[in-house]
């Protein structure tokens, strides 16, 4: 036993082949590489391939200005002060000298003009807030125009539609922490919203503003909710949303070379990084210089908040607007029974807002089950391959901005010289027509797009070169496309409609289809069948007019 012992004590480890550490910080890198494996997991992701694409910029504005709120959000932080307890304003803004406010008022107008570079800093977080749910929503518009929420990327899309709607709410909560006129109205606003819901609109009411209101404690519940909570559900859903894009890659627009098993584009490491860092302090110095010109929400013209006084022009940020319209165009309806008021003029819009963005966000799953597609996709549509889908989006962009006229239809009717009531019925009505029209005008667009794309790829490009022919005729010389935009042109997929099984299976026996299969192929049919999309041409049908047969 010693004998072997020793002799496995004498026996020489292999040497190694590695160069020893060059300096400390290699030596640091090599033990820290030993324990987690860095060297492997940075050489297997650095260099994934991204695709190149103007259209890819929209999802980093909203990261970027995400860290741009983050960074603001923390220095703001430091001086603001989350309590409603009354004090006297002694301040540089001469205006308001010996009023009394909150302390939530007054320590955000020291912030303004008291903190060195306080103000712009406010204005950078507010501009970065605005333009992050603009972003967010174009985003998600390029995701859904284009089909890339398509499998595997479902839950990514739900992923998104989260962070906007957290984002809409917690910029809501933003602006209303200064506790000032306008933000106070808002938040009366929202009050007024809550009691409107039956039996249980009264406790939601005390369990958010802790009591009647304003109240004492809606301040401090609403910093703790904007700062903490839902920045740290959206925080995770972001870190989530990124690591699938990571692991599913980006979706790419068809073109040679291609297809749904690769990507075209460039690595992670050093091209796409060095752009990416580049475009962060391009949209910060453009958000900095917006906060800089341009004033948001100056509260020192507003006043603090008292509950018997409302300001003029009191508007919510654009994206709480379509809200806003909700609220303004629906009659002030009440029903009275059993003792108690329910009062419709609030409460079908407050139903209404979760479905105008539920549409939109349900649609991926629908059009699912509609076409019975299990395939993976990575090939992103031109938008006018999908008419029905394009014109669901678009139609859904004008009940957005439709509401957002009649959220705004006080100013409207004050610059532009218009009655109020006026705006306010029209608004009504295109509630119910322009969204169908939008639709059906969207629809009819893109299958006017497919036949200009067909008729270029059977006749070609016009040359602008006229010949006459030996009877006397003059034409325009046609040239073909090259094979990049053939490609372009005819890669979409056509699905067909799916069919009914047979009225009677092979012995015999009748067998009825359900009403859900029936709907189901009626939709099919809306989707993919003869008014729903333009045959490609095909390869023999090109051959035979570029082979000389009636092609000029």
């Amino acid at each position: 036993m010693s004998t072997a012992n020793s002799a496995n004590s004498g026996a020489s480890k292999p040497a190694s082949t590695r160069a020893k550490p060059a300096n400390k910080f290699e030596a640091a890198a090599d033990w820290t590489d030993g324990r987690l494996g860095i060297y492997t997991l940075a050489k297997s992701n650095l260099r994934k391939i991204f695709p190149d694409h103007w259209s890819f910029m929209l999802g980093e504005i909203c990261l970027y200005t995400f860290i741009i709120i983050i960074l603001t959000g923390v220095y703001l932080t430091l001086f603001f002060k989350p309590s409603m307890a009354e004090v006297v304003y002694h301040g540089s803004y001469a205006p308001l000298n010996g009023i009394r406010m909150s302390e939530a008022y007054a320590s955000t107008m020291n912030i303004s003009f008291e903190v060195r570079g306080g103000l712009l800093i406010r204005q950078i977080h507010h501009w970065a807030a605005i333009v992050f749910v603009a972003a967010m929503l174009v985003h998600m518009m390029r995701v859904f125009f284009t089909g890339a929420f398509r499998k595997p990327r479902e839950i990514n899309w739900l992923f998104g539609a989260g962070l906007l709607f957290l984002g809409m709410f917690d910029g809501f909560m933003g602006y209303s922490l200064p506790d000032d006129l306008l933000s106070g109205t808002g938040i009366r606003f929202m009050e007024g919203a809550i009691l409107a819901v039956p039996l249980v609109g009264t406790y939601l009411q005390f369990f958010l503003y802790g009591g009647q209101f304003p109240g004492t404690d809606i301040v401090p519940r609403f910093f703790t909710i904007h700062v903490l909570l839902i920045p740290g559900i959206m925080l995770g859903l972001l870190v989530a949303h990124l690591i699938l894009v990571f692991y599913h890659k980006h979706t790419q627009f068809a073109g040679p070379g291609r297809t749904e098993k690769n990507v075209v584009g460039m690595p992670l490491m050093p091209v796409y990084m060095a752009k990416a860092g580049g475009f962060f302090f391009l949209v910060f110095g453009v958000i900095a210089a917006a906060s800089a010109i341009a004033t948001v929400n100056p509260i020192w013209a507003y006043g603090p908040y008292r509950p018997d006084q409302v300001s003029t022009d009191a508007q919510p940020d654009w994206y709480m607007g379509f809200s806003e319209g909700l609220i303004r165009v629906m009659p002030g309806w009440e029903i009275r029974a059993w003792g108690h008021t329910l009062n419709l003029g609030v409460f079908i819009p407050l139903m209404v807002f979760p479905l105008v963005l539920m549409a939109i966000w349900v649609y991926p799953f629908i059009e699912a089950w509609v076409t019975g597609d299990k395939r993976e996709h990575h090939i992103a549509d031109r938008p006018r391959n999908a008419p029905v889908r394009t014109g669901f989006g678009a139609a859904w962009i004008s009940l957005y901005v439709l509401l957002l006229i009649g959220g705004g239809n006080d100013l409207l009717a004050t610059h532009l010289h218009l009655s109020i009531n006026t705006i306010t019925y029209a608004v009504r009505v295109g509630f119910f027509v322009v969204p169908v029209l939008t639709f059906f005008i969207t629809k009819r667009w893109c299958l006017g797009l497919q036949r200009r794309d067909k008729d270029k790829v059977l006749h070609g490009r016009e040359s602008g070169i006229i010949k006459r022919l030996p009877h006397g005729e003059f034409v325009e010389i046609h040239e073909q496309l090259p094979q990049d935009k053939l490609y372009k042109l005819t890669a979409h997929e056509q699905p067909q409609p799916l069919e009914l099984p047979a009225e009677v299976d092979e012995n015999g026996v009748a067998r009825k289809a359900g009403p859900i299969a029936k709907t189901r192929a009626k939709l099919s049919e809306a989707f993919y069948g003869e008014g729903g999309q333009i045959a490609k041409p095909t390869a023999e049908e090109h051959h035979e007019i570029t082979s000389g047969h009636g092609h000029h």
